[in-house]
C-alpha cells in the first residue's frame, strides 16, 4: 500500500495539517488576549473623568471591574508606578499596570504585543483623552514604562491615535 495514498484518502495533507496549525494559534492568541481582557481599575469614587474612562474601555468590549478606595497612593505604590506618571486612577490587566487616561487602542496593543515593561501611563489629564472629553483634544503620548525604562508606546490626539 503506498502511504501517500493513505493520506489523500482520509483528506490530509501537508497544505491542510499546516492551515490547521496556523488557525489552532490564531484562536490561541486571541483567546489570550481575550482572557486579559478583564480590567480591575482603582478609582476615588468622587471621580467622574475616571468613570468616563471606564465607560470608555467598556464600549471597546473590556470587561471593568471597579474598586473605589480612598488612597490611591497605596496601590500606586504596591504596582510600582513612579510619582511622575501619576494620574487620577490606576488599573490592572493582563499582568500590566494602567495609569491615567490610557486610550482602549493602546491597550489592546499592549495585550497584543506583550512588552517586558510593567505597563503604560498617561500622565496628568490631557483634554480629549477617554474620559477628559470636552475642549480641544491634546496631543499626547502614551509612555510604556518599566525596569529597563521609559519610551514612546503610542502618541494620540484625543481618542484617536496620531502619527
Amino acid at each position: 500500500m503506498n502511504s501517500p495514498s493513505i493520506g489523500r484518502s482520509r483528506g490530509l495533507t501537508r497544505r491542510s495539517v499546516l492551515r490547521l496549525a496556523a488557525a489552532a494559534l490564531v484562536v490561541s492568541a486571541s483567546s489570550a488576549v481575550g482572557q486579559s481582557a478583564s480590567i480591575l481599575v482603582h478609582k476615588d469614587p468622587n471621580c467622574g473623568c475616571c468613570a468616563g474612562w471606564v465607560r470608555h474601555l467598556e464600549a471597546a468590549g473590556f470587561a471593568v471591574r471597579v474598586e473605589e478606595v480612598a488612597d490611591l497612593e497605596v496601590i500606586r505604590k504596591r504596582l510600582g508606578v513612579p510619582q511622575d506618571l501619576a494620574a487620577c486612577h490606576t488599573a490592572e490587566v493582563g499582568g500590566y499596570v494602567i495609569e491615567g487616561h490610557v486610550p482602549a487602542p493602546a491597550l489592546r496593543k499592549l495585550l497584543e504585543e506583550r512588552p517586558r515593561a510593567a505597563g503604560l501611563a498617561v500622565p496628568g489629564m490631557p483634554v480629549g483623552s477617554p474620559g477628559m472629553e470636552g475642549g480641544v483634544p491634546q496631543k499626547y503620548e502614551v509612555i510604556l514604562f518599566g525596569v529597563a525604562g521609559r519610551q514612546p508606546f503610542m502618541r494620540f490626539v484625543g481618542s484617536e491615535e496620531a502619527g
